[in-house]
């Protein structure tokens, strides 16, 4: 097998000599849990939704891993150039096709988030994601490099447009995500603390609005706030279903993640604690810090207003989703249905991550000496 060495001039090689290892092989680590306990989880949720195959949902998960890898290693290997570029434009058409969900899209539980073809499901808003905090932190570095251009202006109308499409839809699980991935980006590129107490006054009022306006999120709050409601059925299993495995796992004891509604999806830390116990959970946990801490630590180190912004924002979206998933699972958040990234069987998801990490690569990769100048961004 051949030798890669810093003189090799391939794509491959490159890529690999100028892409962090470190947050690389953190990366590596979660997506191989992820196949683990997927497969811990596919049966019973197999059998729960009717289908003959204990494996259907790993083995499509499988299906969609490989196309995420390869998005991720494709967009990692851009310049920040084309980065900045790529995710203004998957920006541009996710809003585009979210617009179209409020008026085609199928309504399911009350909410229009995805659009069906065939067997398949896309969730626009998920792609949305990382295209917005490419294009708001494009805007405020534009703005910090030139008073004159109302570039904090701009980002904040973008902000504001896509948390509309958030609340429209309605997904307040995601606007909320996105708000605090704002709120962060706000505090990197400089902004004063006023700003970001308006933000985090205006988000209240938001979660006000939506508390008294959707009869859901009422009954969510509810139920976090007075567990004798009938609402938290899926969080009272997914608890049960954790302290069922103990230090290590359940070994010989009878699974309660068979009870467990999205055992595979919103609830699958759950079931990697019933499986695997305290240690694998801590585990995982562990492993999001790490990489989010990483990536920021990298961030903070670059020279460009924009790469500090955008690679600090990505990483966000990955450590707030899975603080969001594994809190409402420890009942520590209301319950709000939220993937864990590349953990979580879902396809949008896991292609909408994939791309998230291959930006942050893309941005975070040491380009000395081998782009051209203008390839590097201010």
């Amino acid at each position: 097998m051949r030798r890669l060495s810093r003189l090799d001039e391939s794509p491959f090689a490159r890529l690999w000599w100028s892409i962090d290892r470190p947050a690389l092989g953190v990366l590596f680590l979660i997506i191989v849990i992820g196949g683990v306990v997927l497969m811990a989880a596919g049966p019973s949720a197999a059998l729960r939704k009717g289908i003959s195959s204990e494996f259907h949902f790993p083995l499509r998960q499988l299906m969609f891993m490989g196309p995420a890898l390869i998005v991720m290693t494709a967009v990692a290997a851009l310049t920040p150039l084309q980065a900045r570029r790529l995710g203004v434009v998957v920006f541009l058409g996710a809003v585009g096709l979210m617009l179209l969900l409020l008026f085609f899209g199928g309504e399911v539980n009350g909410s229009k988030r995805w659009f069906y073809l065939g067997g398949m499901s896309l969730q626009p808003s998920e792609f949305a994601k990382p295209g917005f905090v490419i294009a708001a932190a494009w805007m405020l570095a534009e703005g910090a490099r030139d008073p004159k251009f109302p570039g904090g202006a701009i980002a904040i109308g973008l902000y504001g447009f896509f948390a509309l499409l958030l609340l429209l839809q309605p997904d307040f699980g995601q606007w909320a995500l996105i708000t605090a991935v704002w709120a962060v980006m706000f505090f990197v590129a400089g902004w004063s603390w006023l700003w970001i107490a308006l933000l985090g006054v205006a988000g209240m009022g938001a979660l006000t609005a939506g508390y008294y306006l959707s009869d859901h999120v009422a009954r969510r709050v509810d139920g976090f706030f007075n567990p004798e409601t009938n609402e938290t059925y899926q969080v009272d299993r997914a608890m049960e279903t954790i302290a069922n495995g103990g230090l290590i796992g359940r070994g010989d004891a009878p699974p309660v993640k068979t009870m467990l509604p999205d055992a595979h999806t919103d609830f699958i830390f759950a079931v990697a604690g019933e499986e695997f116990g305290f240690l694998l959970a801590a585990l995982i946990i562990m492993l999001f810090a790490i990489f989010t801490a990483r990536i920021m630590t990298v961030a903070a180190g670059l020279k460009s207003v924009f790469a500090q912004c955008a690679a600090t924002g990505l990483a966000a979206i990955i450590g707030f989703q899975a603080i969001i998933n594994i809190g409402v699972s420890l009942r520590a958040l209301p319950a709000k249905g939220m993937t864990l990234p590349f953990i979580s069987y879902g396809g949008s998801s896991l292609l909408a991550t994939g791309l998230t990490v291959g930006l942050i690569f893309a941005l975070t990769r040491t380009h000395q000496g081998v782009f051209r100048r203008k390839d590097i961004m201010p």
